[in-house]
């Protein structure tokens, strides 16, 4: 089953789905800065475009992630990403 998620008043929509690998969503941010939570770990991996993050963990400084590059949440963390132009992303779940 595919679910379909929205965040933000539509600006990132993302498909949620099971493969053998487990639990991913894949999705599209659009330009402007967001802040999420996580329930478990997870692995977000950059597509198409470049995403700027702010990790947890006493992390002051941005972090350009860009085509085939990905960075990793805990479970139970915040953080914030923010993009100048649409970003495409696969997020694994564990």
């Amino acid at each position: 089953m595919i679910n379909v998620n929205e965040y933000f008043e539509g600006a990132v929509k993302s498909l949620a789905y099971t493969s053998a690998e487990g639990k991913s969503t894949i999705g599209v941010i659009e330009p402007g800065e967001y802040e999420f939570g996580t329930s478990q770990h997870e692995t977000m991996k950059v597509i198409e475009g470049t995403l700027h993050a702010l990790l947890p963990g006493g992390e002051s400084t941005w972090q350009a992630y860009t085509n085939g590059e990905s960075f990793e949440i805990e479970a139970n963390q915040n953080f914030k990403v923010k993009a100048d132009t649409q970003v495409s992303y696969l997020c694994k779940y564990r």
